[in-house]
């Protein structure tokens, strides 16, 4: 009588369990292992996508890629219907991975006004892709005789020269003093402004009035290189007092005026006794109180702060 698969099923389970030590004991490999135990390979990677992987170099032949300060920005390649390109991703890592779905992008990296640009083609594999930004620093530094200037009280301006033009483009209207400013390669003209901000609102530039003390200098900033300047200012402080006799009280509600020798006015300044920067140079002070006017011709010389008494006679 054939037998039932039903009833031959239990015996089969059976006799397999009991020959596996068998099988073991005459050096038969043993049972596969568990796939949680496998070392696991790379991860599939995701139809239509792919990752691009980016790091960029200051200049050519550099070693070390650059590790800080960096801003990318991905474009699609395709432009729309003004002309631009679609922004499809951006990061500040210094060496980002960005996932991306399979076509042809722009990439572009900026380290401060240094950039560079390159056309990457993205498909289901890894794609590495490092730019060289040329780029260099330049970092600026104010001294008033031998004294370090509060970086507040600069105001740093950056210019492209141009034949017959040493302001002809404007790139950093207003830099930090002391800080890296990075460029690209190329020669700059450095326009340093001394700024007076010894009343209310010191130490804020927005508050501070520029002042005549004026440097300007040509530099050459390197690719992978920091061009460190000193600018050197000659000024001081002047207080202005209108008194009735040398070394008397100051005459309040009083209209004070600053002028070169040529007659070019430099400041007006109502007060007792208002103060101002000026560069090194000679002076003529004007003072108007109760309809009257005073003079005055006084001499700064750098570093050496002090009172211009005008005297009321």
């Amino acid at each position: 009588m054939p037998t039932s698969p039903s009833s031959v099923l239990p015996w089969l389970v059976a006799a397999s369990l009991c020959a596996a030590p068998a099988l073991a004991q005459q050096g038969s490999p043993p049972p596969a292992a568990s796939p949680r135990a496998t070392t696991p390979g790379p991860l599939p990677v995701e139809s239509g996508r792919g990752t691009l992987y980016l790091s960029a170099l200051r200049a050519a032949g550099d070693t070390q890629p650059v590790r800080a300060g960096l801003k990318w920005r991905i474009f699609d390649e395709a432009a729309e219907a003004d002309g631009s390109h679609k922004l499809v991703a951006e990061s500040k890592d210094a060496a980002p991975a960005m996932p991306l779905p399979e076509g042809t992008y722009i990439v572009h990296a900026a380290l401060g006004l240094a950039g560079a640009t390159k056309r990457v083609r993205i498909n289901a594999e890894p794609v590495s892709e490092r730019l060289v930004l040329n780029a260099g620093a330049l970092r600026i530094t104010g001294l008033l005789g031998d004294q370090a200037i509060n970086p507040s009280k600069l105001r740093i301006s950056i210019y492209v020269p141009e034949r017959g033009n040493s302001e002809a483009k404007l790139v950093v209207a207003n830099a930090k003093a002391s800080e890296p400013i990075g460029l690209p390669e190329g020669i700059y003209h450095v326009v340093s402004t001394l700024l007076d901000v010894t009343g209310p609102g010191a130490l804020a530039q927005s508050n501070a009035t520029t002042t005549n003390s004026v440097i300007n200098a040509d530099l050459r900033v390197q690719a992978g290189k920091l061009t460190d300047a000193s600018l050197r200012h000659r000024a001081a402080v002047m207080t202005l007092k209108l008194v009735s006799n040398p070394g008397g009280e100051a005459l309040a509600n009083t209209a004070f005026t600053i002028l070169t020798p040529g007659g070019d006015v430099i400041r007006e300044l109502i007060g007792a006794f208002p103060s101002l920067v000026l560069a090194e140079g000679e002076y003529v002070a004007i003072a108007r109180h109760d309809s009257k006017t005073y003079q005055t011709l006084f001499k700064v010389v750098s570093t050496l702060d002090h009172d211009v008494e005008i005297i009321a006679k």
